[in-house]
């Protein structure tokens, strides 16, 4: 059974930093799938963050967050983290780690991520 576990988080004023970070067990995959992040502000649709394929070097973001947040793969192939800076209220969300077998698809539809975390939040203060 596949988990993903998220840690990190918490609470910050507008303009610190917070880490996120994503550890996926049970996971039998190719070697190019995509792990990444969304996230459920109340009241909102869900929204894609930002995503990587574990097997080479692309990387998504979504628009609102390009310049902000940096994700990346740690060292072991099924870890990955969500480095948030210049954080803003309007990031204030439930943040959920998510994760492919396949990487086919568009990377921001959460349909095609079979795997989802638990969700963890972040709350941005002004």
């Amino acid at each position: 059974e596949v988990q993903l576990v998220e840690s990190g988080g918490g609470s910050v004023q507008a303009g610190g930093s917070l880490r996120l970070s994503c550890v996926a067990s049970g996971y039998t995959s190719s070697r190019n799938h995509r792990m990444g992040w969304f996230r459920q502000a109340p009241g909102k649709e869900r929204e894609a963050v930002a995503a990587l394929y574990t097997g080479s070097n692309n990387i998504f973001y979504a628009d609102s967050v390009r310049g902000r947040f940096t994700i990346s793969k740690e060292n072991a192939e099924n870890m990955v983290t969500l480095q948030m800076n210049s954080l803003k209220p309007e990031d204030t969300a439930m943040y959920y780690c998510v994760a492919d077998a396949v990487a086919t698809g568009k990377w921001s539809a959460p349909a095609v991520y079979p795997y989802w975390g638990q969700g963890i939040q972040v709350t941005v203060s002004s």
